[in-house]
């Protein structure tokens, strides 16, 4: 077992990393501590958390049950009950985009796609992410070219792959796009494996495929 001190530690880095906000930390108290487990991100950075929650947190990542038990060393979570638990249900999926500028690109997603800003990290911002409906898009600053030249557009490689359940849902969103002036890299179309699709360009040379069925 680490030293508990290092433990101890680790707790309060936790307990820092909320109060400052930190969105990765929101996971992992929604996974290990069962009263966080209904909350989203932002509600669990908002909620009251203190040292003893970090502590908890801490234990159970180990395998104890609280603090205490991990204090005295009494493993309550045998091997064969770990065996038994639920397999993890992955619960999303968020592309991330290289970008040059966290505000603009967040405009762009905000005014353009009608993505909704969900957090940025960082001052100035290094980090961010955007959404639209289940759509999670993250946002990492770079600030040098990732790509040689015009590769991405030669080869049309995607940075991110999105889907709408219904015909009609793809050639709605390909119209709102349009009369916003979202720039293209394709326009709908029709694929021969039976997609409906579209191909939007970001200001940073992302290009970000929007899919549906044909029919």
């Amino acid at each position: 077992m680490p030293n508990l001190e290092n433990l101890k530690k680790q707790a309060k880095q936790y307990l820092r990393w909320h109060r400052e906000g930190y969105f990765p930390v929101a996971a992992e108290i929604r996974s290990a501590l069962p009263r966080f487990r209904e909350l989203d991100d932002r509600e669990i950075l908002t909620a009251a958390f203190k040292l003893a929650d970090a502590q908890e947190l801490v234990a159970r990542q180990m395998g104890f049950d609280g603090w205490q038990a991990l204090r005295s060393g009494a493993l309550t979570m045998t091997i064969p009950a770990r065996q038994e638990q639920a397999r993890p249900v992955l619960q999303s999926t968020a592309a991330q985009l290289f970008v040059a500028d966290i505000k603009a690109s967040c405009d762009f997603f905000t005014e353009k796609l009608g993505f909704a800003v969900d957090f940025t990290y960082g001052d100035p911002p290094f980090y961010g992410q955007v959404s639209r409906d289940n759509a999670l898009l993250a946002l990492r600053l770079v600030c040098e070219p990732v790509f040689v030249g015009d590769v991405r557009e030669r080869e049309h490689l995607l940075s991110a792959a999105l889907t709408v359940a219904t015909t009609d849902e793809i050639k709605r969103l390909f119209l709102e796009f349009q009369a916003a002036g979202v720039r293209f890299h394709q326009t709908l179309r029709t694929e021969p494996w039976g997609a409906r699709n579209f191909i939007v360009l970001d200001p940073d040379g992302n290009l970000i495929l929007f899919a549906g069925p044909a029919d």
